[in-house]
C-alpha cells in the first residue's frame, strides 16, 4: 500500500513537472528586449542614473511598490514617494557625472512567460556592488511595466 501510494506520488509529481514545462510559452528575443529596454530606460537611468522621472513614470506601473522585510512586518515604498524624492534630488542640483551618481548595471535572469516577466539586475556604484535587484513585470495593454521589486543590499 505504501508503495503504490509513493508510485503515484511520484508519478504525479513527474506528470507536474513535465507539463510544466510544456505549458510555458516560449519568449522571444523580442520580448526579452522589450523588458530588458523597459528596465533600462525607466529604472536604471530613470530612477538611478539620470533621475527622469518622466521615463519612470512610463515604465513603473502607478501601483508599483519596493516591498522589504522590516522585522516580520513587510515595508512598502510607493513609486509616487520615489519620484518625489528623484524630483526633489534634481531640483537641488543632482550631477548624473558625479561618480557617487553612475550605477553600473548588468542583466543577471531576464524571465518571460507570456505577459510576465522577472528581471534580475546587479547595481554597482564605484566598483561596489550595492543592490541585487529582483523586478517583477506585466504587459499592460499600454506595453511592460515595472510593478514591483524586492532587493538585497549588499
Amino acid at each position: 500500500m505504501k508503495s503504490t501510494l509513493k508510485i503515484t506520488g511520484i508519478a504525479g509529481l513527474l506528470t507536474i513537472f513535465i507539463f510544466s514545462f510544456i505549458a510555458k510559452p516560449e519568449s522571444t528575443p523580442a520580448e526579452v528586449d522589450e523588458v530588458k529596454k523597459v528596465v533600462f530606460e525607466s529604472y536604471v537611468n530613470g530612477a538611478f542614473n539620470e533621475l527622469d522621472t518622466e521615463s519612470m513614470e512610463k515604465g513603473f506601473h502607478k501601483e508599483f511598490a519596493i516591498f522589504s522585510a522590516k522585522g516580520e512586518e513587510l515595508g512598502k515604498y510607493a513609486i509616487a514617494d520615489w519620484v518625489a524624492g528623484a524630483k526633489k534630488r534634481k531640483a537641488n542640483g543632482y550631477d548624473s557625472n558625479d561618480p557617487k551618481n553612475v550605477w553600473e548595471h548588468k542583466f543577471t535572469n531576464i524571465d518571460v512567460t507570456g505577459g510576465a516577466a522577472t528581471v534580475k539586475v546587479e547595481l554597482r556604484n564605484q566598483g561596489k556592488h550595492v543592490f541585487t535587484d529582483y523586478l517583477s513585470l506585466l504587459k499592460f495593454d499600454s506595453g511592460w511595466k515595472i510593478v514591483a521589486k524586492v532587493y538585497h543590499k549588499h
